[in-house]
């Protein structure tokens, strides 16, 4: 199963697993609320809340779901 195969329809929370060429935007193990873009997804993006408190795209490689309990 590949990453992107998570993130058919991206909601919820996901945990970043690679801030290479965005350490300032994104922290690795950090958790992200992620904003609904069917659009990006279909591109195999992720719109998540960084650090800025933006909204932004990222490829989805950079994240896995969030465990739930």
């Amino acid at each position: 199963m590949t990453t992107n195969e998570h993130f058919d329809k991206p909601t919820g929370y996901v945990v970043c697993i690679d801030n290479c060429d965005y350490p300032a935007s994104l922290e690795r193990h950090k958790i992200y609320k992620v904003v609904p873009d069917e659009d990006a997804a279909a591109d195999g993006d992720i719109r998540v809340i960084d650090e800025d408190g933006e909204d932004y795209l990222y490829a989805s490689e950079r994240f896995v779901p969030r465990a739930t309990e």
